[in-house]
């Protein structure tokens, strides 16, 4: 009973927060010139009123779901890890390197699942060396994560200047394209499939936190650590155990970026990705079935960036300036609760 109280709390907290955003970026419409109910009606009937623009929704939706399910684990222990961008970026590098040198030749049935592992590889190994530092030397997770995902991008960008870079690419740094054989299934034009990797990824981890064994020990190390320590469960083992599961699903977000999207590494691949999933997970308390819904209503807002641009002639980067409010509203709401 207890438990259901809480979830109907955080859902209404959610709704509350929105609302709030809503309205002061209502304002900041009005102060820039432009009639904010106008621009939210056209944000919803231009965005979601054609199969293309619900499909654009859904694929930038894919890759924050992911990272805000990454997010969720690692909260789940008791971590903060803003790290999924750079976690993406390993992904998407390891995997188009796998792509590129090794799979060229491979079938789909066993090149994709390989170029997935690849992926999987690079993001658990550049969130195993966060969950080192956390666990053996005690630094902030917080804080090296954010750093790590600056270096990230400079991995990326020393390989697609250099090593990986296309030849034919008339000197822009970007990779060759993987093979035509490795690209994701589409379930609809110009979507994959990667959105339903998602969603069974969301729901799956839902079940484990909630109902295994495994589950019910990381909510007890996230709520107590000293408790969780005194009841025999082992807390660096399950931290670094909880960061190499989220950078292993980050970094298939990355895969999926490459293979079901761009079919090419950029130094643009992923840029915010990161920060957008761990924005939907906020939103979500940290819920991997609620984050479904808020990373498709960031999705959105991404999306309907460019019709607020075309409508009020005010840049499609000012979506970004709704989303910080959001988070600021939610921050805001559960510093109350």
């Amino acid at each position: 009973m207890i438990k259901k109280l809480k979830g109907t709390k955080d859902i209404l907290m959610t709704f509350v927060s929105l609302l709030v955003a809503v309205l002061v970026y209502g304002i900041f419409l009005i102060i820039s010139g432009v009639n904010p109910l106008d621009i939210y009606s056209q944000m919803i009937t231009q965005t979601l009123g054609n199969g293309y623009g619900i499909g654009q929704v859904i694929v930038k939706s894919t890759p924050f779901i992911l990272v805000a399910v990454a997010t969720t684990i690692s909260a789940k222990a008791g971590l903060v890890n803003v790290g999924g961008e750079g976690q993406l970026v390993l992904g998407a590098l390891t995997s188009t390197i796998a792509a590129v040198f090794l799979l060229d030749g491979f079938p789909s049935f066993i090149g994709i699942p390989l170029m997935a592992v690849a992926g999987m590889l690079g993001g658990m190994f550049w969130s195993g060396l966060a969950g080192v530092m956390r666990v053996c030397w005690n630094m902030n997770e917080t804080l090296t994560t954010v750093i790590m995902n600056y270096i990230a991008y400079d991995i990326v960008a020393y390989a697609v200047y250099g090593r990986l870079k296309d030849p034919e690419s008339f000197n822009w740094p970007m990779s060759p394209k993987i093979g035509a054989q490795l690209k994701l299934p589409e379930i609809y034009p110009g979507v994959s499939i990667g959105i339903i990797i998602a969603v069974v990824i969301s729901l799956t981890t839902w079940f484990i936190l909630s109902k295994s064994t495994g589950g019910y020990k990381l909510r007890v190390i996230g709520g107590n650590v000293e408790a969780a320590r005194h009841a025999g469960i082992p807390v660096a083992a399950t931290q670094i155990k909880a960061f190499l599961i989220s950078g292993a699903i980050s970094g298939l977000a990355g895969m999926i970026e490459i293979a079901g999207v761009e079919g090419r590494l950029r130094t643009t691949t992923g840029t915010n990705y990161g920060y957008y999933g761990f924005l939907a997970a906020w939103m979500a308390w940290n819920n991997p079935l609620a984050a479904i819904f808020t990373a498709l209503l960031i999705g959105f807002l991404s999306v309907s960036g460019n019709v607020v641009e075309i409508s009020s002639g005010l840049p499609s980067s000012c979506t970004k300036i709704l989303m910080a409010i959001i988070l600021l509203s939610i921050l805001w709401k559960g510093k109350k609760k």
